[in-house]
């Protein structure tokens, strides 16, 4: 979040001439609102349900991959599997990584859009 917030501020600074390539050694540059926003979408897209309708934050505890009663009890968990996304450790934590709500409720600086639609009443 604080990466996300501070390559946000650099970019109101620098203006989109600056630019980084990004991924590493693929040749292909983005501004820095860019490279905030593809960290924003990779950090929420830990909670979002996937093509498959699975959420990687849930990794293989399938009551939570499928029984409807669960499936939108999203847990803030302490840290995450590097490969899978899956949540491990302490599963209450509401600190840093309820910071993900934040990167869902408030749009990215400039674009005025949401990551997610906010749902329809």
């Amino acid at each position: 979040m604080l990466i996300v917030d501070a390559l946000e501020r650099f970019h109101r600074f620098l203006g989109d001439e600056y630019t980084v390539e990004m991924p590493s050694g693929s040749g292909q540059h983005c501004t820095l609102t860019e490279v905030a926003a593809q960290l924003r979408r990779r950090l929420v897209s830990t909670f979002l349900p996937g093509p498959d309708g699975r959420r990687p934050v849930f990794g293989g505890v399938e009551r939570f991959q499928t029984d409807p009663r669960w499936n939108d009890a999203l847990l803030f968990y302490e840290y995450f599997n590097g490969d899978d996304g899956a949540g491990l450790g302490a599963s209450h934590q509401t600190g840093w990584t309820g910071l993900v709500a934040t990167l869902l409720a408030v749009p990215p600086h400039g674009t005025g859009r949401f990551l997610v639609s906010p749902p329809q009443q």
